[in-house]
């Protein structure tokens, strides 16, 4: 049998919130869900949850098992069990291959189910992203390119100083930015890191020789350049934060003014503000009621903000953070609130 939903590493944080706050059901929900294909962790509670993103709370799991996770193959039929009063999730009775379609078993997949979607999260997983005051003072820089080209691309040569570490050879580049502004309070709290390409080092020294491996835009004298790791797919847990956040929308990447599901948005609040990968917020609107009278003059009345998204938090920053818009009812704007769900 081939696996397709592999290991549900969970966990339930702040005494398992269900105690003060009910996990609610959806209208009518199905007594049970046979696994297929394609099915992830959140679609799978969506099916019998108000709040899929509550999903390690219905299925009970805990750190403790995190050694010994549980895994979900094709023809696997979920149950919901209401035997104690309160949902929970199980494994029951597989159905037999028989009864699925042959395809199913076709293919091997050995990625494991994420929480959210990884082919939208990887390229901002390793990458630089934001060049924090003082973060990247030590970054390497390009000072001289062969033949003193203006521009270098794909497969040319170019020269850097401040690589002290020859054991490096693959390395990001990358060039600092527009500013990211606290709406709070106007003040610059970051730059953006624009992504220019991957380098490999070819000879240390001072300056040491890069080859550009793969440029996404042109780069030149003055770029920055930070080491490659490999990028880490996390088995991320949503769960509410611990504390009160009270953060904004700074900036929504690729530079455009609205975003909606599935875009990622920077928050003015990091690591500092208790946040952590896997915090679930919800995306606040402050909203306002105008009317115009006989002689043209207009009264605005504030009215009761409006929740209308929720972002998954997946890469953490002292100052700042980024998160995955995975509901939205509506266009996400710069200076929205995040709050806790």
């Amino acid at each position: 049998m081939v696996r397709i939903i592999s290991a549900l590493i969970l966990a339930v944080t702040a005494a398992c919130a269900s105690a003060a706050e009910p996990l609610e059901l959806v209208d009518n929900p199905p007594d049970r869900h046979i696994v297929v294909k394609g099915d992830t962790l959140w679609d799978i509670s969506g099916k019998f949850l108000k709040k899929p993103w509550r999903w390690p709370e219905i299925w009970r799991m805990n750190r403790d098992q995190i050694k010994n996770p549980h895994l979900i193959y094709p023809g696997d039929v979920i149950v919901l069990d209401m035997s104690d009063g309160t949902p929970r999730l199980r494994r029951g009775k597989s159905v037999g291959p028989g009864k699925l379609q042959p395809q199913v078993y076709s293919e091997a997949l050995q990625q494991v189910i994420p929480s959210i979607p990884p082919n939208i999260i990887e390229p901002f997983i390793s990458k630089p992203l934001v060049i924090e005051p003082g973060a990247h003072d030590g970054a390497a820089v390009i000072v001289a390119t062969a033949e003193d080209r203006m521009l270098v691309g794909n497969g040319d040569e170019a020269f850097v100083s401040g690589i002290p570490d020859a054991s490096i050879e693959k390395w990001h580049v990358f060039r600092p930015g527009k500013p990211l502004k606290d709406p709070e309070t106007g003040a610059v709290i970051a730059h953006e890191a624009f992504f220019l390409g991957h380098a490999r080092l070819v000879k240390p020294g001072e300056p040491a020789t890069i080859r550009i491996v793969q440029a996404k835009q042109e780069i030149a004298r003055g770029d920055r350049l930070l080491p490659s790791p490999p990028p880490e797919i996390i088995s991320y847990v949503p769960h509410r934060p611990e504390q009160d956040v009270a953060a904004k929308v700074v900036s929504i990447y690729g530079g455009v003014d609205e975003g909606g599901a599935n875009s990622v948005v920077a928050l003015n609040r990091g690591r500092t503000a208790g946040l952590e990968i896997g915090h679930v917020l919800a995306l606040f609107r402050n909203r306002v009621s105008v009317a115009v009278d006989e002689d043209g003059r207009r009264s605005f009345t504030p009215i009761p903000e409006e929740r209308y998204a929720l972002a998954f938090v997946f890469r953490v920053f002292d100052g700042i953070a980024y998160a995955l818009v995975v509901e939205a009812s509506k266009s996400v704007i710069v200076g929205d609130s995040a709050r806790n769900p």
